[in-house]
């Protein structure tokens, strides 16, 4: 018992996902156990009934903020945790749901549920960042547990972790891959989105889709003008390439708001 209280302790939180990254998580067996010894899986219900009471010294939180009760205890989690470490697109920047940022949210409801009254939901789709302070994001959908395995490790050891911060087109670059976009004129998001993935999709011939949202510093506006003038990429087309994982990464939201004003 007293190893167990002298290991820091983890605990896992989901929100609104699709546990894709929590899966991530558990997938990782051959790095985890490099590191089970070192701490106390004190709460994952995704991987165990087993709850060890906070606080904690670590926690991890996928998904997004959808309604009230999730705003609540999010601040709850915030509270009793040392270091909160968001993890995948929904928690860092709302998600594919927030799409339904960009709609009609009562219109949403009304269609899809029989008693819309009884459905209690926020506006929008948010990170976990609109409402706690955040001591460091994941990127990804979902994220690399090669990345999160570092991040713990780092915290282990007591330095800053290694993540990138450069744009896909590096990682193409290193990987020696063909630039989709110049060898085919195939949209790719991959000049203003953080590496993080290996270009993974621009590896089989398919344009980068922003799973890992906006690199530091990107010119989104730049890559549109681009993708129009030199490959007839209309604005439907834009709009749609911005709208997916990170539809709401601010560096994304407001370029494809700026379509979305001239698209027919």
């Amino acid at each position: 018992m007293t190893q167990d209280i002298a290991r820091p302790k983890v605990a896992v939180w989901k929100f609104a996902s699709c546990d894709g990254c929590q899966l991530s998580l558990l997938s990782a067996e051959d790095e985890l156990l490099a590191i089970a010894d070192e701490v106390q899986i004190a709460y994952f219900l995704e991987a165990t009934r087993e709850v060890v009471e906070g606080p904690y010294d670590l926690s991890l939180v996928e998904g997004s903020i959808t309604t009230p009760d999730d705003a609540e205890r999010i601040r709850h989690v915030r509270e009793i945790s040392t270091t909160l470490i968001t993890i995948g697109a929904c928690a860092t920047a709302g998600g594919i749901q927030a799409l339904r940022n960009f709609g009609d949210m009562d219109e949403f409801r009304s269609l899809v549920y029989a008693q819309p009254q009884y459905v209690a939901s926020l506006a929008d789709s948010t990170a976990v960042a609109e409402h706690v302070s955040v001591d460091l994001e994941l990127r990804g959908c979902p994220i690399e547990t090669s990345q999160l395995v570092e991040v713990i490790n780092a915290i282990l050891a007591g330095r800053k972790p290694v993540t990138p911060t450069h744009s896909v087109c590096v990682e193409c670059k290193l990987r020696g891959n063909i630039c989709v976009t110049v060898a085919h004129g195939t949209p790719c998001l991959g000049p203003v989105t953080q590496a993080g993935c290996g270009a993974r999709c621009p590896a089989y011939d398919r344009g980068c889709y922003g799973c890992f949202g906006p690199a530091e510093s990107p010119n989104p506006r730049s890559l549109s003008d681009w993708l129009e003038e030199q490959f007839g990429v209309d604005h439907p087309e834009l709009l749609r390439l911005y709208r997916t994982f990170n539809a709401d990464a601010p560096a994304f939201r407001s370029e494809s708001r700026r379509h979305e004003e001239v698209a027919p």
